[in-house]
């Protein structure tokens, strides 16, 4: 494993584990705000990591405008000191009154929602008539994704309008996640977020045109963030996530970020069922399953190793150098995919100097804190 992973003693690190590596995570907070060009422009997701130590980071950088998913997220970037807070996903149920809660109690915070419906967005009038207070929300537009968001056009005008109109709302601006924009080839991501930004621009510019505030676009995500913040827009706010911790997934798809994986998974191995196998504590209940099951950790010192089976406790794998290993011997893996593999650990290791110098608590992995 390439020594910048290196860890001095790991012996009292229970396994599977995450453990995150101080230093290469604050360069990759450093790269993306260089990137941004102006903390004031960036609003990082939060969503990969969950941890409030690395929104006080973020904040001493002078980033304090913050994407989240769910309302612990929310509260967990509120309690670390952002001043901004914006809850990307569009609220209904019980979610509404949660919305009111959080405005009242952290009323220092600019708080902002997503909707992409008419009746969403009374609903969220009403509600926030009815407290007295205010919320900004930003109309929520599909850019090919197909996941949530209405198109630019005629009918996603008049629901602008509607948040304007509302008594308790703010128009907000625009939301304009693409995620579906995974081109590997650089020139080919470049051209398929500007093919977004010729319907986006265009209709925001209607909006002004009718006298309607769009005070931000918060665009994009990590595949698409440089492309965004190229953009010399003044609206533009860019919103990457994964590249604070990045991953082997991210790596493969798109060499061209300059990132480095910050968050590995330290696994042991327990058994040795044959010849050609061994078998590592890291089941499915301590990495992300949404890649294929060979594709879900990355070993540098096992790069001939096959997956051949995974459990809730177990990972085995085929190799010809099998017998190089003994129950207990140590492997640092890369996750393909961070954000979930986060999720699944209630803290995380930090080294520092090689050593293991802290646990972070991962927060917000829950759906509810307190509000």
């Amino acid at each position: 494993m390439d020594r910048k992973y290196h860890i001095e003693d790991s012996s009292d690190l229970i396994t599977p584990c995450v453990v995150v590596f101080e230093s290469i995570l604050d360069e990759n907070l450093k790269t993306m705000v260089r990137i941004a060009g102006d903390p004031a422009r960036l609003r990082p997701h939060c969503k990969t990591h969950k941890i409030p130590q690395i929104i006080e980071r973020l904040v001493a950088l002078g980033v304090t405008k913050h994407k989240a998913a769910t309302f612990a997220e929310a509260q967990m970037l509120a309690d670390a000191g952002a001043q901004d807070v914006f809850l990307a996903y569009n609220l209904v149920g019980p979610n509404i009154a949660r919305a009111v809660s959080f405005v009242e109690m952290y009323p220092h915070v600019s708080f902002s929602v997503t909707a992409d419906d008419a009746e969403q967005i009374d609903a969220l009038g009403t509600a926030f008539a009815h407290c007295g207070c205010t919320i900004d929300v930003l109309l929520d537009i599909d850019t090919g994704l197909h996941r949530s968001g209405v198109s630019a056009g005629p009918h996603s005008a008049k629901l602008y309008e509607r948040i304007d109109r509302a008594a308790a709302l703010n128009a907000g601006g625009l939301h304009v996640y693409d995620g579906q924009n995974h081109q590997t080839p650089l020139d080919e991501r470049r051209a398929a977020v500007h093919a977004c930004w010729k319907h986006v621009a265009p209709f925001r510019d209607d909006l002004v045109a009718r006298g309607l505030p769009v005070p931000r676009i918060v665009a994009g995500g990590t595949a698409s963030f440089p492309v965004y913040a190229a953009m010399e827009d003044p609206a533009i706010e860019v919103s990457p996530g994964t590249c604070i911790f990045f991953d082997a997934g991210f790596g493969h798809l798109f060499p061209d970020l300059p990132f480095t994986p910050a968050a590995l998974v330290l696994t042991r191995v327990i058994s040795r069922p044959g010849s050609d196998l061994m078998t590592l504590d890291a089941g499915v209940k301590a990495v992300a399953t949404d890649p294929p099951m060979g594709h879900r950790l990355v070993f540098a010192d096992l790069p001939e190793a096959e997956v051949i089976m995974q459990n809730e406790e177990h990972l085995v794998l085929k190799t010809p150098n099998a017998d190089r290993y003994q129950p207990g011997d140590e492997f640092l893996a890369v996750p393909w995919h961070v954000c979930p593999t986060t999720a699944l650990h209630k803290h995380v290791n930090v080294i520092r100097d090689g050593k293991c110098y802290a646990e972070w608590q991962v927060v917000a992995r829950d759906r509810k804190i307190t509000v």
